[in-house]
């Protein structure tokens, strides 16, 4: 079975949240580790936001919620926000924060779900 462009439109979707979600995550507790915590407080709040925003969507996603345009929307806020705060940091982890965020805003503003 062909999946239709709609299909696949979720699916690059969904899959842009779950990378961000990991990538947040890991600049989140590789943050922990780091010696200069208090410089990364923000960052690692904006990653903690943006994790779960990201995890919900793609679960609301997956099963085809009514209120996607709103989630896709918060997601863009987040992703954005998230990566502007992390780029402020040279740290492997931020970065790829950086990367992942910047990829799944870009991904949930421009491809659309309706019809």
């Amino acid at each position: 079975m062909t999946m239709t462009n709609l299909e696949i439109d979720k699916q690059t979707k969904i899959a842009a949240c779950i990378e961000a979600m990991n990538a947040c995550n890991k600049c989140y507790v590789s943050s922990l580790k780091e010696y200069d915590l208090a410089s990364l407080w923000e960052s690692m709040k904006y990653n903690k936001e943006a994790a779960e925003i990201c995890s919900f969507a793609a679960a609301a996603l997956s099963r085809g919620t009514v209120f996607e345009q709103e989630i896709l929307a918060l997601v863009v806020k987040a992703c954005e926000q998230c990566a502007n705060e992390s780029e402020k940091f040279e740290h492997i982890h931020c970065q790829s924060s950086v990367e992942a965020c910047r990829r799944c805003a870009e991904i949930c503003s421009t491809l659309s779900l309706t019809v």
